[in-house]
């Protein structure tokens, strides 16, 4: 029956691209669940978890697509996940989207969630992975009792969501029939990809965006703060990129090293077709546009370089004009960065080098210093490397059923995501010059017909996992 309305989610679409601005309405709810799923004892411990639903479109007899939150506020997601609204009223599916715990407002401790390991040792990809399915069963016995039709349920998300997303599937396919899994680097951990990969496909991007001036004037900025930072002096020029403290030692130094690096991940990230608000408002193409201002004109010193240079980084930093100055400070680190920054130490062990073949301060992959890191942090002794991969399969995934995963050939996230179909139910889609989760979006008149052929894919593909569900 839902064959019928595959045409239906384009002009659906297509008059809801003439609202752009428009925000998505959802009722907030919490679930209690518990600290720990796997105590080997009954542990009276339980929280809050939040999660957002929307019943607009469900008549009581449609699926429940539920979203599996990831690093950040659920309500910034879901406000940036329109394609599940697009098509919901095809399928008279009920959307929900489930907060990751340590995130947003799902605190186990409150204020003191991050107050030492004892408090964070409960957030994990497991844990999480738990909340989501009791989320689904609640879910799903709730709706029984009402409808007397158990609904099926089909998971959506993208990046570290996506990863969530396709493992809820692997882990509780009893539960959850089929995934849609936008950007999800799967396969992002020691053993699987080089660790020069990530930052090579970053580079790609700014190069088709920008061209190999731009390349090389960031180059040049590595360079240029190299050696400013050798004196007093120099490193009193930092003051023009506004930063809101001084620059006055070595590790300054590498804090800004590192800021910077991030922003041109960010935008990389971020560089869709139309204006977002994703990480930090930006324009349309923001690759391209800072790339434009970095080529222009300046004059050759290196204090004139940096004041052009902050001009142009202003695209990221200051867009709305409203920023006074830059924080590069992890002492004042968002609680999302620290529960994030934990992840990274326990079981997202990302490797990461630079090369004379990208655009970053050469770097090589120091698993010793990394591990020292999180130990000084966070009190982490062991960071387990191995561990994802043994938990959820690594690239054996031929043992799995129901899932696709979607990517952009200039999504930064493809360094590491499945790249070609594993089986007749494990599908891999690559949406030439698109950049990361572009496809979970909602419709806009700018998007090329590959982003369309895609959604057109995810909505045959539910189809059928609903019909083979009956």
């Amino acid at each position: 029956m839902y064959t019928d309305k595959l045409l239906l989610v384009f002009m659906f679409s297509a008059l809801n691209a003439q609202f752009s601005q428009t925000k998505y309405n959802f009722e907030t709810k919490y679930i209690e669940v518990p600290l720990d799923h796997f105590a080997s004892i009954e542990e009276p411990n339980v929280f809050n978890l939040r999660y957002l639903i929307n019943a607009e479109y469900y008549n009581g007899t449609g699926p429940i697509f539920i979203y599996t939150g990831g690093k950040g506020d659920i309500f910034v997601q879901a406000q940036n996940t329109g394609f599940m609204f697009d098509i919901a009223p095809i399928f008279n599916a009920l959307l929900v989207f489930v907060e990751h715990r340590y995130y947003g407002q799902s605190l186990p401790f409150g204020n003191d969630s991050f107050s030492s390991l004892k408090q964070l040792k409960y957030l994990s990809t497991t844990q999480a992975l738990a909340d989501f399915a009791s989320v689904s069963k609640y879910l799903k016995d709730i709706f029984s009792e009402i409808d007397d039709l158990q609904p099926t349920v089909v998971a959506f998300g993208a990046s570290y969501s996506g990863m969530l997303a396709a493992w809820l599937r692997m882990k509780y396919p009893y539960l959850v029939t089929g995934t849609i899994a936008s950007s999800a680097p799967m396969f992002d951990f020691p053993g699987l990809i080089e660790c020069d990969m990530f930052y090579e496909k970053i580079t790609q991007v700014y190069d088709k965006n920008g061209g190999e001036e731009c390349v090389e004037m960031i180059k040049r900025g590595w360079d240029v703060i190299t050696a400013l930072s050798k004196t007093k002096i120099g490193r009193g020029v930092f003051s023009e990129l506004k930063i809101c403290s001084k620059i006055e030692n070595s590790k300054d130094v590498e804090k800004l090293l590192n800021w910077l690096q991030n922003i041109y991940v960010n935008m990389a990230l971020a560089n869709y077709n139309y204006p977002t608000n994703l990480y930090t408002p930006l324009p349309a193409y923001p690759v391209k546009v800072f790339c434009n201002k970095l080529t222009s004109y300046y004059e050759i010193s290196n204090k004139s370089f940096i004041q052009h240079y902050s001009r142009a980084l202003e695209l990221y930093t200051n867009y709305t004009g409203n920023n006074l100055c830059n924080n590069i400070n992890y002492i004042n680190e968002d609680l999302t960065e620290i529960a994030w920054n934990y992840q990274k130490c326990t079981e997202l062990i990302r490797p990461r080098c630079s090369t004379e073949n990208d655009m970053f301060v050469t770097k090589p992959w120091d698993y010793e210093k990394y591990a020292q890191n999180c130990n000084l942090r966070f009190g982490v002794k062991d960071i387990r490397p191995e561990w994802t991969i043994l938990a959820y399969g690594g690239k054996n995934l031929k043992y799995f059923s129901n899932i696709v995963f979607s990517y952009g050939d200039m999504d930064p996230w493809s360094s590491a995501t499945v790249l070609d179909n594993v089986s007749d139910s494990i599908f891999s889609i690559n949406i030439p010059d698109a950049t990361n989760q572009l496809d979970l979006r909602k419709f806009d008149l700018a998007d090329n017909n590959y982003v369309a052929e895609t959604r057109k894919f995810h909505i045959r593909t539910i189809t059928q996992w609903l019909e083979n569900d009956d």
